[in-house]
């Protein structure tokens, strides 16, 4: 089935929904390509209106400002996957959406990603759905312990979910979740967590960047390297799942596939490669691309969205990407003298436990 078609040209104008940093990147991106951006968003502080032209600051439920929003733009993004259904629907039938919105559907509900994966015959944890004390009592007789109990919608960085260990008490455990919609996901041991960031364009074609290597602190995206510790075979299958998924969804534009390397699963469909989520956007984990290869994920997007061919991602070395969390931000002079390290701050305001403030590239140069 072929995507929705755009082709546009210099001069056209993007909308992007979401005003946070990965916004505001999308934008400088298409800004280098010749394109307008305009950016909706409900928070007058958003990073992202600082380098667009034309904001519209409104209620994702405000249907007028949603139409008026949709009339100034030629096609429509977003930088957070969890866009309420009623707005996505609302702009879908006055402007292209790409990615196109029933992708949403699946990848806001961790229930319904998990299924749409294992149905594609790719390795996942064991899982179970709960909505009930007594579901959960019965999956982790099922699944064993220790287990994951997530929230199915609306978890991000650790929110939304908790680890459960032999003797903890069940009862608070599902009352601090506050939810009746739940997914039980066996623990995983893994050696390592990787991510692929894929592009797809609407004809079909498909560019991966290297596999990256992801350190988490605090349930936050730490520290990403490329390319990933793994063998040339494991990268292979890693980037073959991430193609099945983009091309199973139709998806245009750039997403994330997270994996656990699973040592011990060689004789498994999926060998050692566990899919743990699918983000559809860019990521954290491509920050690297930025200033590490010869096309950002951002571009590679706006490329994608626009109907413009794909770049050939080519790594400009090794790469490393830290993320300034909190009041690591305070700390930005220090990576300004730092040799073949490039610091993007992101414009927010006061530093918070957890916040995302900006990143710092370094590249060493050389190997590829």
């Amino acid at each position: 089935m072929a995507s929705t078609q755009v082709k546009l040209k210099p001069g056209d104008t993007i909308g992007i929904l979401g005003g946070g940093q990965l916004g505001r990147m999308l934008a400088m991106a298409a800004s280098r390509l010749g394109f307008k951006c305009q950016v909706f968003s409900p928070d007058p502080d958003s990073p992202a209106f600082d380098v667009v032209l034309h904001a519209t600051c409104a209620e994702y439920a405000d249907v007028e400002a949603l139409e008026l929003f949709a009339n100034d733009v030629d096609v429509i993004t977003y930088e957070f996957e969890n866009v309420p259904a009623a707005a996505a629907m609302i702009l879908a039938a006055r402007r292209p959406v790409l990615p196109e919105y029933k992708v949403l559907g699946t990848t806001q509900d961790r229930l319904a990603e998990k299924d749409f994966v294992a149905r594609l015959g790719i390795g996942v944890a064991a899982y179970a759905d709960v909505s009930s004390l007594d579901g959960l009592r019965a999956a982790i007789t099922r699944i064993g312990l220790p287990a994951v109990i997530k929230t199915r919608r609306f978890g991000y960085d650790g929110k939304g979910q908790a680890i459960i260990r032999e003797g903890d008490d069940l009862d608070r455990v599902w009352a601090d979740l506050a939810t009746k919609s739940a997914i039980l996901e066996a623990f995983i041991p893994f050696e390592r967590e990787i991510s692929v960031i894929v592009a797809r364009s609407a004809d079909g074609h498909v560019e991966c960047f290297d596999v990256t290597e992801n350190e988490h602190g605090d349930h936050i995206l730490k520290i990403s390297r490329a390319p990933a510790a793994v063998s040339d075979a494991l990268a292979a299958q890693a980037r073959g799942i991430a193609e099945t998924i983009a091309n199973a969804l139709n998806y245009v534009g750039v997403l994330a596939v997270e994996m656990f390397v699973v040592p011990g699963r060689e004789g498994s469909t999926s060998g050692p490669l566990l899919v743990n989520e699918i983000a559809p956007r860019v990521h954290n984990s491509g920050h690297w691309t930025l200033d590490g290869a010869s096309v950002s994920q951002f571009e590679q997007h706006i490329r994608a969205i626009a109907g413009w061919p794909l770049g050939k991602p080519v790594r400009h070395g090794d790469v490393t990407m830290t993320n300034l969390i909190g009041n690591d931000v305070l700390g930005y002079e220090q990576w300004l003298t730092v040799p073949g390290a490039t610091v993007h701050l992101y414009g927010k305001g006061a530093p918070r436990p957890g916040r995302k403030m900006g990143h710092v590239t370094q590249v060493t140069p050389g190997k590829k």
